[in-house]
């Protein structure tokens, strides 16, 4: 793979956590308790973290990264694509274990897509796919925790 597609792949990577990161933060400006802006604020710096690591991969020697095996609660595979409105504590874990679902699959995408053409790239989107699904995992078991055990 040439630098220019490279580049182009995580500008792309790249733009898609910029509108997490968006998203996050502007989420915050509708909530009104504290617990869930600090939620949300965690958020916003987890992707901001994701940026770094796609920006830092244009200069690292990617046989330093490694992907590893997250345990998937499945809390999001069984609702519908409605719109959640973040209006409560329940809603603000759903939109987030929605968006960190569809990122894991965007990530492991592009990690199949590179995975005969470039085994590097391959491990770097591997490496993000895991970090999405490590980020679900948590809002899974928040709403495990919070949510289901009153139910």
């Amino acid at each position: 793979m040439d630098k220019i597609t490279f580049n182009k792949i995580l500008d792309f990577a790249v733009e898609r956590e910029r509108e997490a990161v968006d998203f996050y933060h502007d989420l915050q400006k509708s909530v009104k308790f504290t617990a869930y802006k600090t939620m949300l604020q965690e958020l916003e710096n987890m992707e901001k973290g994701h940026i770094l690591i796609l920006e830092k991969m244009r200069q690292k020697n990617f046989t330093e990264i490694g992907s590893k095996t997250v345990k998937d609660l499945k809390v999001v595979d069984y609702l519908t694509d409605e719109d959640i409105k973040p209006d409560s504590y329940h809603n603000i874990l759903l939109i987030a274990m929605q968006r960190e679902d569809k990122a894991n699959l965007l990530y492991r995408d592009l990690a199949n897509r590179f995975a005969e053409e470039d085994e590097e790239l391959s491990k770097l989107f591997a490496r993000l796919a895991a970090e999405e699904a490590g980020h679900k995992l948590k809002f899974e078991k928040l709403y495990d925790d919070y949510v289901l055990k009153d139910n």
